[in-house]
């Protein structure tokens, strides 16, 4: 069997780190690439064409899977463009700026069956959360209690500089709750479910862009479990971690595995809670050395594609329940649109 082809949409940072992975896949081969910075249409490496913009792209190409990596105001009409087109799409996160763009996705998908549609939830493919998933689907912890998040960084360029695209809420949507607190609203709903009860913080004092540079929620589901999380960009050593007691002890998440090496240790850490532990419970880490996520999930976005099978992770369906989920926490601060520089 031929390779698939591929054409990547936006090769920037995430746009070449895609592309190292689908080259590394044997079903598949990256034959087109475009991005901006392209003065226009040319050849790179490994005879991969280049374009300046997506709909050149789409145009000239003969394509079997296409991947967004492109900016939010942007990245939803490229994913349906590549559906028309009869593409296997997969578009990195956030879907869109807002849930009306995954809304547009959803119904154009549904007018074609047969394509494989995924968005990368990368963070549920890092070991230290599929250990823990698994764990809690076993049973042996219990009943979840509560689950406290905290993931942050620092003063990165992309909230140093005035111009950056990421600062600008008509292109971006949203701040750093919407560019990196996804992915902790993400985990928090694949452990705890759906949050129906949602009150919020959102600031944007400190950086004073158009977006937020801070978002606190306390959330909780029908049945009781309550979430705190605080999706930083004032948090001056990178951080992410995500506690969660259940009535037989308690998970831990900390560190995560990334290029920036920022974040510390990748660790998985239990407490056995036990009636005469003292508040000192016997308690087990396992650190994690390698990132398998970039891979795995398109190993399973080209499993979909080539076998049928369902996209088990990132599914749209995910995306707009977890965009929801976002914009439940914007939309319960009610400063979010009524404070200029915010709304």
């Amino acid at each position: 069997m031929n390779p698939l082809k591929v054409g990547i949409a936006g090769y920037g940072v995430v746009g070449k780190r895609r592309r190292q992975v689908i080259d590394e896949h044997p079903a598949l081969t990256t034959v087109a690439v475009c991005d901006r910075n392209f003065a226009g249409t040319g050849v790179l490496d490994g005879s991969v064409r280049h374009y300046a913009d997506a709909q050149t792209m789409l145009a000239s190409e003969s394509l079997d899977i296409l991947f967004v990596c492109l900016t939010n105001d942007v990245a939803a009409d490229i994913t349906i463009a590549g559906l028309q087109k009869g593409l296997h799409v997969f578009c990195e996160k956030p879907p869109g700026r807002d849930v009306a763009d995954i809304e547009r996705v959803i119904a154009c998908e549904s007018q074609h069956p047969g394509l494989v549609l995924k968005y990368g939830f990368n963070h549920r493919y890092h070991d230290s959360v599929r250990d823990g998933l698994a764990l809690v689907k076993s049973g042996e912890m219990g009943r979840l209690i509560n689950l406290r998040g905290v993931y942050g960084k620092s003063a990165i360029i992309d909230y140093r500089s005035p111009t950056h695209w990421r600062t600008k809420r008509e292109i971006a949507g949203g701040g750093i709750l919407l560019d990196q607190g996804i992915h902790m609203v993400d985990l928090m709903r694949l452990f705890a479910g759906e949050f129906v009860e949602v009150h919020a913080i959102i600031s944007n004092d400190y950086w004073n862009h158009s977006v937020e540079d801070n978002a606190y929620a306390l959330m909780r589901t029908a049945d009781g479990v309550v979430a705190m999380l605080h999706s930083t960009a004032t948090e001056w050593r990178h951080r992410f971690r995500l506690e969660m007691s259940f009535d037989k002890g308690s998970i831990v998440l900390g560190g995560l595995l990334t290029g920036s090496k920022s974040y510390g240790a990748e660790t998985f850490t239990v407490a056995w809670k036990t009636p005469n532990d003292s508040g000192d419970p016997k308690e087990q880490t396992t650190r994690y050395n390698s990132d398998p996520s970039w891979n795995d999930e398109v190993v399973e976005f080209v499993d979909a594609v080539m076998n049928g099978k369902p996209v088990e992770n990132g599914s749209s369906a995910e995306a707009l329940a977890t965009m929801q989920l976002v914009y439940k926490i914007y939309e319960a601060d009610p400063l979010w649109k009524q404070t200029t520089k915010i709304g």
